[in-house]
């Protein structure tokens, strides 16, 4: 009877054992499957974090050069997730202009776009196709009868923004436009605006916004480095935009249109507006005039005009450190010396680059312009600008 009571204890212990060996087992499974769960809550997180920092890239078109832009854009606009058609102007009454060039051109801009949805499942205007919004851009350009133009000008913004009239006014002929064409958002470029115009700028830019978000549109405003941004305050709503390029051009001796030092000045510097800030870079660059009576006149060059003319030159171009930039120099028909500078591809990407590593908290980085762009940019902006 001892044996057998003795082997009932052992029994028992041994059931014992089982249930805790089993309760360890279960509890071990459930403290995985926890660890597991909060491994795919901790990626997931980490994930939308990725995605929300991705930074946006968008590009100007320009009416002028429609036709190169479009080639442009259909191999680049994968990438894109907005374009800005750079077409409105004023005329002599100061009203909203839009040239021959862009009335042609605009159909075949927003074709691709809508065919860019429809290849990818979705319907242009409505979402799911991932094509690039489309903006039209203002700019205080007046274009006369004669064909004359006085461009970037300050007394054509004053007139504008004169009184709560005028600026009703002007906002009334902008929401037109968006109807007429059908446009994601507008963008305004008005640059060279008087010191004592800008606080009504800034009423402009709120009252224009409200009515634009009212019928689900965009507003973006565009910003010279010269803007007197640190002196405002600036309304919130609108995305902003400012150019870091032109270090260097027809006001100057030859030299990059950025280097990597003005790129992350002028990024740190959009600290002060609100909402999203877009920095602004340039392709293409600058043929200067060393010699000749015309000495020191520079012309405005694509990155694909940029490399025909370095076939001319004895030596290779050579990338400058600073900047990122290639430079050469070469001898024209006439005998005349020239010095060249440009971005290309790898330009461009380092630029992004320097603006993103910045700590300005960039939401996007927009690029004047599409239209004789070089392959490595074009495949560049294709996948974000190395984003």
């Amino acid at each position: 009877m001892r044996r057998a009571g003795g082997g009932s204890r052992s029994g028992r212990r041994n059931a014992y054992g089982l249930v805790a060996l089993a309760a360890a087992v279960l509890v071990g499974a459930g403290v995985a499957a926890w660890l597991l769960l909060r491994g795919e809550e901790d990626e997931a997180r980490r994930s939308d974090s990725r995605a929300a920092a991705k930074t946006e890239l968008s590009a100007w078109l320009a009416d002028w050069q429609w036709e190169a832009g479009l080639s442009d854009l259909d191999r680049s606009v994968a990438g894109l997730d907005s374009l800005q058609a750079f077409a409105a102007y004023f005329d002599e009454s100061d009203r909203l202009l839009f040239t021959d060039d862009f009335e042609a051109g605009f159909p075949a801009i927003r074709e691709r776009l809508e065919q860019e949805d429809r290849d990818n499942g979705g319907e242009y205007g409505e979402g799911g196709g991932g094509a690039p919004r489309l903006d039209l851009t203002l700019v205080n350009d007046i274009v006369r009868a004669d064909g004359s133009e006085s461009q970037k000008d300050p007394e054509l913004v004053t007139r504008l923004l004169a009184d709560d009239a005028s600026r009703s006014a002007h906002i009334g002929e902008i929401m037109a436009a968006v109807e007429r064409y059908g446009v994601g958002g507008v963008e305004l470029d008005y640059e060279r605006v008087d010191d004592g115009d800008w606080e009504r700028m800034l009423l402009l830019i709120d009252e224009l916004y409200a009515k634009l978000v009212e019928r689900g549109k965009s507003l973006r405003i565009v910003l010279e480095p010269r803007a007197p941004i640190e002196k405002l305050s600036w309304p919130e709503g609108p995305e902003y935009v400012l150019m870091a390029y032109n270090l260097y051009g027809s006001h100057s001796e030859p030299g990059p249109k950025a280097d990597l030092a003005f790129i992350r000045e002028q990024a740190k510097r959009m600290a002060k507006l609100p909402g999203a800030r877009h920095l602004a870079l340039a392709s293409g660059g600058f043929d200067w005039l060393l010699s000749g009576p015309d000495a020191g006149k520079a012309t405005g060059i694509t990155e694909a005009e940029a490399a025909e003319l370095a076939e001319r030159s004895l030596d290779q171009p050579t990338r400058d450190e600073a900047s990122g930039s290639l430079r050469f120099e070469y001898t024209g028909e006439d005998g005349a010396k020239h010095e060249v500078w440009y971005a290309d591809g790898e330009t461009l990407a380092g630029w992004a680059a320097a603006a993103r590593s910045s700590g300005a908290n960039l939401a996007g980085i927009a690029l004047w312009r599409l239209g004789g762009l070089g392959d490595a940019s074009l495949e560049g902006i294709a996948s974000g600008l190395g984003e």
